[in-house]
């Protein structure tokens, strides 16, 4: 059997990676590192150096920052398939945020050293690598544009329903989506109160159901509307 063949296939659904040429995909995974993290474990932090690209397999990172006083922003949890780490690939400059295992995870490490010596023999990849990129700056700019002219509520469905479809990367929707009032509170700047509110309202129409540290979307559709209420 092919090393990491499972991994591959985990990967392969994804629209990142499934859309990379094959050539591309075999010279990543001929250099990826498996590692394990134990739950809370740092990868890495804001100011560190850079040190590759990552692949979640199993488990989830959360990303964000936590603040002088001890007041955390959480910006996403990214779960498998997802990949990340791209921004310093390109620029070389130091992380931009702190990275913890959020419970147990497994992941690929793909080191910068060999990637970047991939890209001079092939520099043809950069735009591959761009289009990673380019993905996240789409979903943040969108992420600016709902904080400035969004009530909370549509806010909040707008992204249990861009978490359910993989933040626009996955290939099928997820139905239930394993992320605590209090991360999903953190990640739209809003309370912790406003978010029980607004999905208790959301658990009465009959859109989700809520359980212990996770969302079950019951009525996507449901969802959709409450996320288009003007």
């Amino acid at each position: 059997m092919t090393p990491f063949k499972h991994h591959r296939d985990l990967l392969l659904t994804g629209q990142w990676f499934s859309q990379l040429p094959a050539s591309l995909q075999d010279d990543l995974l001929a250099m990826a590192q498996l590692r394990r993290l134990e739950p809370g474990q740092r990868l890495f932090r804001r100011g560190d150096p850079p040190c590759g690209l990552y692949a979640v397999l199993d488990g989830a990172i959360r990303v964000g920052s936590i603040s002088e006083s001890g007041k955390e922003a959480l910006l996403v949890l990214v779960e498998p398939p997802h990949w990340f780490g791209e921004i310093s690939l390109f620029d070389g400059q130091p992380r931009t945020h702190d990275a913890f295992a959020e419970g147990p995870v497994t992941l690929f490490s793909l080191p910068q050293a060999p990637l970047l010596a991939l890209l001079q023999q092939r520099p043809e990849h950069w735009r591959d690598f761009a289009l990673l990129m380019s993905q996240k700056l789409r979903l943040a700019f969108i992420a600016l544009e709902e904080m400035s002219l969004l009530p909370a509520p549509q806010r909040l469905a707008r992204r249990l329903l861009m978490i359910a479809e993989g933040y626009g990367a996955g290939t099928s929707q997820r139905r239930v989506i394993h992320l605590a009032q209090e991360q999903l509170a953190m990640m739209l700047a809003i309370s912790r109160q406003t978010t029980n509110q607004i999905l208790k309202e959301l658990e009465a129409q009959g859109a989700l159901r809520l359980n212990y540290g996770e969302i079950e979307i019951l009525d996507p559709e449901r969802l959709r509307h409450a996320a288009q209420k003007s």
